[in-house]
């Protein structure tokens, strides 16, 4: 009986060792967040060819059309980009619900429609929504 300590008995062991687990998710995280933000790059695409349904209006809507000419029309009438947001200011001061619809040619340029966006939402626009065809 020299061999036995007196008192210890030995016993498996019954833990779960979590420190290689957790290792695993801090890896897992690490390499989700590096490779979310690569996930919303945009791809090329046809953005007016939609399977959408149509919006049901309430009134009548406030719209922006974009020729591809590259003109702008605010409720079928002409107008200059640099009076665009000055009007699109006074036409939102006098509704509750600031929302306007852009309705931009699929040959417009791309540049012309962003200025478009920019006028409604510095005007105020909280709304901003753009109108396409069904397929």
């Amino acid at each position: 009986m020299a061999g036995l300590r007196a008192g210890r008995e030995h016993r498996a062991m019954s833990e779960i060792n979590v420190t290689p687990l957790v290792d695993v998710m801090l890896v897992l995280l690490i390499i989700f967040m590096v490779t979310a933000p690569l996930l919303q790059q945009g791809l090329d695409v046809d953005l007016p060819e939609t399977t959408t349904q149509p919006l049901r209006m309430r009134d009548e809507p406030l719209i922006l059309t974009v020729k591809k000419d590259g003109s702008y029309h605010l409720a079928n009438q002409e107008i200059a980009l640099d009076e665009l947001e000055p009007k699109l200011k006074a036409i939102f001061e006098g509704l509750d619900q600031k929302e306007i619809f852009l309705r931009a040619d699929k040959a417009a340029p791309y540049g012309v429609v962003v200025k478009a966006m920019a006028a409604a939402r510095a005007a105020g626009a909280k709304t901003l929504g753009i109108v396409t065809e069904p397929e």
